[in-house]
Parts: C-alpha cells; structure tokens; sequence
C-alpha cells in the first residue's frame, strides 16, 4: 500500500469521526497514518481521548500531542480506527502481521463500531491467504503448537504453523507472549477455526476478528470506498 492510499484511507476515517469521540486507535503504518492525521486535528481543535492498542501508537500519539487514556480509566469506547492484513465480503478481517492482535481485538471489542482502515489489496473472498497469527503463553510452546496443529488437521487445514522470529530470538508482544503464523492459505470455515483456538490452553487470542468490524474505509487508485458487511439471505 503506497503512502498516499494509506493518508487517503486514513483521511476517510478520520471524516467519519466527530469532535469528543472515545477512540480506539489502532496499529500499524496505516494507522500511523492516521495518529498524524488526528494529532493535526487535535492542534485544530477536535476534542478526543484515544486508548491506544500498542506502545507503538501510544508512543506516537504522545509524540503528536494526541490526549490519551487507558481503558480502566474510559472502559468504553466510541469507535475504534485500526488497520487489517484482510478483509472479507462480511468484514470478517485477519489483523495481527504487527504483532499487537491482543490488545487491538480488546480495544475493537469496548467500542460500538470498529472502522477498518485499507487498501483494496487486502480484499479476499476467503480469509487465510494471509498467515493468521495466534498469539501464544511461552509456557507450554511446544504443546500449544502440537494442540493447534491437531485443531487445523481437524479441519482439514494445512500449511506451516512458524514461531515469528524464529526459535532463538522469537518476537515478543507488548503483553509478553510470542506468535505462531499459520499459513493455512485458506479458511473455508473461520468460526469453527476461531472457536477451536479458544480451547487451547495455551493460545492467549488469535487474529481471526469475525463480526466485530463495522465498515472498512478502502483507498484505491480509483478513489475511496467505505464498504460495510454484505450479509447473506
């Protein structure tokens, strides 16, 4: 995603805001984007509290002057602006190739709307194309990948399950835990996969955001769209 579709896509975020919103403020360099788009706004005028969904962001946010809160301090939010890995035709979205998929998916779920940030390149019709992420407990790695290798043979889903970073220098989420990607190249069954993860012991949350976005606001060359979920029947 070139620079100017990220400033677009995050210009048509920002334009469905309105001033003293409680904001969820996602990750990522489209959501970078965004924080500087917002932090102009703040200089402006435009009243917001954002909660951050990473040191990343806040750092930035901190930088640009953007007013910050935790969650124990505004538990509830207005609307949350994050980006995706993809996106599908019900805005079932993959987000995690940043590595903060915990705290985006508990920030997404204390506000009303989540608004999806990207380019048209992150349209699927199925999701998996993308290495979903499934953030893990260090303790216990080796069984936990055993226990999501069965869960995906169980749904006939393939493909290597890797520890980002590699076994001697794994990365390490802003919570501590590390990150198996799963290349499963397709997932005719998402739920089934998501609630599957749950299960596992050792799986602390997984990158699977199914029925959580509101819209996505999509840049192409041709301009941006804000596309909400198609639903069947």
């Amino acid at each position: 995603m070139s620079l100017e579709l990220k400033i677009r896509a995050a210009q048509a975020a920002f334009d469905e805001l309105e001033s003293g919103v409680r904001l969820g403020i996602g990750t990522g360099s489209t959501a970078d984007e965004f924080i500087r788009i917002l932090a102009a706004a703040v200089k402006d005028g435009f009243e917001v509290v954002g909660v951050p969904t990473s040191e990343r962001s806040r750092a930035l946010c901190e930088e640009l002057g953007v007013p910050l809160a935790t969650l124990e301090e505004m538990p509830e939010l207005d609307i949350t602006v994050d980006g995706a890995d993809e996106i599908d035709p019900a805005l079932n979205l993959i987000k995690g190739g940043g590595g903060a998929l915990l705290r985006e998916k508990i920030v997404a779920c204390a506000s009303k709307t989540m608004i999806v940030i990207a380019d048209s390149s992150k349209l699927v019709e199925t999701l998996g194309a993308f290495p979903l992420p499934i953030e893990v407990n260090r303790f216990g790695l080796g069984a936990t990948r055993v226990g999501v290798r069965k869960l995906a043979d169980s749904l006939g889903l393939t493909g290597e399950i890797a520890l980002r970073g590699g076994e001697a220098d794994p990365f390490v989420t802003d919570g501590g835990h590390v990150i198996l990607d799963a290349s499963f190249g397709r997932i005719p069954d998402s739920k089934a996969l998501a609630d599957g993860l749950k299960e596992i012991p050792g799986v602390v949350q997984h990158g699977l955001f199914l029925g959580i976005a509101s819209l996505a606001v999509v840049a192409s060359r041709d301009g941006v769209d804000v596309i909400r979920p198609q639903v069947e029947g």
